[in-house]
């Protein structure tokens, strides 16, 4: 089932700003902490070089722009996360949409590869991996897509011909061609699934429970 939505549905379903959802997306671990941290110290340290040679004009300057640098980690992953979403808020078209899963399997991918040392002495590479959910999704007009996400354990609930719903988001009014599809909803489990967070889940919820009162067929 796909329902066309008006394009001001958009604007409540993925704000413009970051959600708290999608700050911790970003915020990431510990490792993404350390690196934005560095990134602070690094731009702390440049602004102040190039601020230098400008005596106390450009230390004055140099203050707001070392300020903003030193607070990189804290206001970064609002930045990134409203990038992403103005991203999606470009496209003309949205719609609710109704399916089921057909399937589900996990699979391991590399993030990344190092080089270190073993017990003899001899140079090894390591390969840092992780596990992903993999959820095949379609419906009776012939769409599929999946849904990729890391590992959970709440995610093992999800079955093969489960009710699942999401937004999708094209540029083509027709939908033969579908840009993104939101992370998914399954009702049956109340679980969401997904790798970044771009709906407004209340909101969502909101719209669906308005199209069940529209859409539900008569009594008899």
């Amino acid at each position: 089932m796909l329902i066309p939505l008006k394009k001001a549905a958009i604007d409540d379903l993925i704000p413009a700003v970051a959600t708290g959802s999608q700050y911790a997306y970003y915020w990431g671990g510990f490792s993404t902490f350390l690196k934005n941290l560095f990134i602070s110290f690094i731009g702390v340290i440049l602004f102040w070089l190039l601020g230098l040679p400008f005596g106390a004009a450009g230390d004055n300057l140099s203050l707001i722009f070392r300020l903003i640098a030193g607070l990189y980690w804290l206001w970064s992953p609002v930045y990134w996360a409203s990038v992403r979403n103005s991203r999606c808020r470009r496209y003309r078209y949205l719609a609710f949409w109704r399916g089921k899963v057909l399937d589900t399997y996990i699979t391991e991918e590399v993030v990344k590869e190092e080089s270190a040392i073993d017990r003899l002495g001899r140079l090894v590479l390591v390969e840092n991996r992780r596990r992903l959910f993999h959820v095949e999704v379609g419906d009776k007009d012939g769409f599929r897509a999946t849904v990729v996400a890391p590992v959970r354990r709440i995610y093992k609930a999800v079955q093969p011909g489960d009710t699942v719903e999401a937004i999708l988001l094209t540029n083509d009014p027709d939908f033969w061609e579908i840009n993104l599809i939101t992370e998914i909803y399954v009702p049956r489990r109340q679980i969401w699934v997904g790798d970044y967070p771009y709906l407004r889940r209340d909101v969502f919820l909101a719209i669906r429970q308005e199209l069940a009162r529209i859409y539900r067929p008569p009594s008899k």
